[in-house]
């Protein structure tokens, strides 16, 4: 949901759409700085939390972001901006920061890895005692970014001082475009084995449900609403009935329209699923 006009107005946009769950960035996700909350915004968050009935809030770091750069410099803005959201996720009692793990932009796979559990160290570090999880999300492999392979996404966790602080998000498009395949009751299954054996489910912490606009293993970014894609309905139907993953967080990041028709529309498609 939008945060235009501030991050507590992102509940009226949930509520009219009948959000159980919802995810925002803690600032513009095109832009370094932003100026602190003010004392009216945070208690007008936490008011309307309250009266919306949304309880579950997730927030996503800025696009702008790379934990895994091997520019120095790029590297420290990076981890510098990420402590800023960290620090607004725990003034906002936000659970989880979903983040997109880094690219290597040359660097190599190996040395990228290494470079974000050096950037995450710092990080938990600038931020000790909070209550607030980094969730390391699972990529589509475009370009050089890395966490397109679960084997990826152990080895950032392995790589940090305190891995306990981690958590996992796994986004259906992107493992879709990474070579995971869900389409099927088999490929399904075959791919939270593997997830389970290389990460293990008890650090998931949330999902982002999207269709792809491209086919199978294409490495590409490129999100689609649910059912109009290269995976379709049953990956779904599946998911939104696997009693593994009853309770954790579940968000669309679809195509968006002002009128937020669609959201309505996959939110409607996906609780339609849902057996009772």
């Amino acid at each position: 949901m939008s945060i235009a006009g501030g991050v507590d107005k992102a509940f009226l946009e949930g509520k009219k759409v009948g959000c159980d769950v919802m995810q925002i960035f803690t600032k513009s996700s095109r832009q370094w700085a932003a100026q602190p909350y003010t004392k009216e915004e945070i208690q007008s968050y936490h008011t309307n939390q309250k009266e919306t009935g949304i309880a579950t809030v997730i927030a996503h770091d800025s696009y702008l972001l790379n934990l895994g750069s091997p520019d120095k410099v790029l590297q420290q803005r990076s981890i510098r901006a990420f402590i800023d959201e960290m620090e607004r996720c725990e003034t906002l009692s936000i659970p989880y920061l979903i983040a997109h793990p880094g690219a290597h932009v040359g660097s190599g796979e190996e040395e990228g890895i290494k470079t974000i559990g050096r950037s995450l160290d710092e990080i938990h570090k600038g931020c000790a005692g909070f209550k607030v999880k980094v969730a390391l999300e699972i990529t589509a492999g475009q370009g050089s970014n890395l966490g397109y392979r679960f084997e990826q996404i152990r080895n950032m966790i392995d790589s940090t001082k305190e891995s306990d602080r981690l958590r996992v998000c796994f986004d259906t498009e992107h493992a879709f475009a990474a070579g995971y395949d869900l389409r099927t009751k088999e490929g399904y299954e075959r791919t939270f084995v593997e997830f389970d054996e290389a990460i293990g489910l008890k650090l998931l912490a949330a999902f982002h449900l999207n269709d792809s606009k491209k086919e199978f293993h294409s490495r590409v970014d490129r999100h689609e609403h649910i059912g109009k894609g290269h995976i379709g309905v049953e990956a779904f139907r599946l998911l939104m009935n696997d009693q593994r993953f009853r309770g954790i967080p579940m968000c669309l990041e679809t195509p968006k329209e002002p009128d937020l028709k669609e959201d309505v529309e996959n939110l409607t498609l996906l609780r339609s699923l849902v057996k009772s």
